[in-house]
């Protein structure tokens, strides 16, 4: 009885072993490398099926090592493994190698002639300004401060007066300096001596209505001022044509890549990497400044256009015919 019992143990034993053996027993999987959420990276797809690399680690130096790449893998399916995504049969690779029509083991890549090219893209996109920057002045002189002073507030305020008439209620109209100096004569060997103080008030007028422009100007010199510090024009709500002028470089760069490619016998496979390099912002025009005269003509003033610029780098993958 005891002689019985102990061979039908041992036969169960067998039996446990082999199916452990057939269990742990090695596979050999053929498919396409694709990337994955899971820590790691790399699966195997087959048909009907998707294989989590393990230790996709060791394979991390062999330039084969790419998306769309088919490989033949051998290794052992780890039943007992959790992810984290769970994105896939765990799968620990032992041995693991490109295919290629004909098994000369060359990555795909290499088969399909897959080269890069670095592009850049400019365009100059010309736009209308919106907004003028007037900075006018009222400038007095008298034998003593106090007369100059005087003087120029009186002047300076029928000149506030007439820009808010002419320029409308849009714009806006700001005190952007003022001073009050006295006037030296230099003669050699002598100290300087005062003979009178100049005093100077500024007027900012920002204006959106740009028509007003010589008008302001025709009133303001009216009123009592007699000096432009300076005229710009400028591009306020630029993004219109920020946003044209970045379109443009991109599908000039794009153009280059597609150049490139027919001219190496091949096509334009994907867009690797897009980087802006910038958008230039559109740089004000300036007029000259002048002394204000009386003027019997209205003044002309011709605002041009301006000028934004873009540039964007591009990297396309070309893929070349076999030769």
């Amino acid at each position: 009885m005891n002689r019985k019992l102990i061979t039908i143990l041992g036969a169960l034993a067998l039996a446990m072993l082999f199916t452990t053996q057939a269990f742990a027993k090695e596979i050999t999987v053929n498919g396409r490398l694709q990337k994955t959420v899971e820590p790691g990276g790399w699966i195997i797809a087959t048909d009907n099926q998707k294989f989590l690399i393990l230790n996709a680690q060791r394979f991390q130096n062999e330039k084969w090592l790419t998306e769309g790449t088919e490989v033949e893998s051998v290794g052992d399916i780890k039943t007992d493994v959790m992810t984290t995504y769970m994105e896939g049969t765990p799968f620990e690779v032992r041995t693991m190698r490109p295919l290629a029509p004909g098994g000369s083991g060359v990555s795909q890549s290499e088969l399909r002639g897959l080269t890069k090219v670095s592009v850049t893209g400019d365009s100059i996109v010309q736009a209308q300004p919106d907004t003028a920057i007037l900075t006018i002045s009222v400038v007095t002189q008298g034998r003593n401060a106090l007369s100059a002073q005087q003087e120029n507030a009186n002047r300076s305020d029928a000149v506030v007066r007439a820009l808010k008439s002419a320029a409308g209620a849009s714009a806006e109209i700001k005190t952007s300096g003022y001073s009050l100096q006295p006037m030296r004569v230099y003669k050699e060997g002598q100290p300087p001596t005062i003979t009178g103080y100049e005093a100077r008030n500024s007027v900012t007028v920002t204006m959106s209505d740009l028509t007003r422009v010589g008008p302001v100007i025709d009133a303001s010199a009216q009123a009592g001022s007699n000096d432009v510090a300076g005229i710009s024009f400028t591009l306020r709500k630029d993004r219109p044509a920020r946003d044209q002028a970045l379109a443009e470089a991109t599908r000039e760069a794009l153009s280059k890549a597609q150049v490139i490619a027919t001219a190496l016998g091949g096509k334009l496979v994907r867009i690797v990497e897009v980087q802006e390099e910038g958008v230039q912002p559109p740089r004000p025009i300036y007029a000259d400044q002048f002394q204000m005269k009386t003027m019997s003509a209205p003044t002309p003033i011709e605002v041009g256009t301006l000028d934004i610029t873009s540039r964007v780098q591009l990297v396309a993958e070309i893929e070349l015919s076999p030769r």
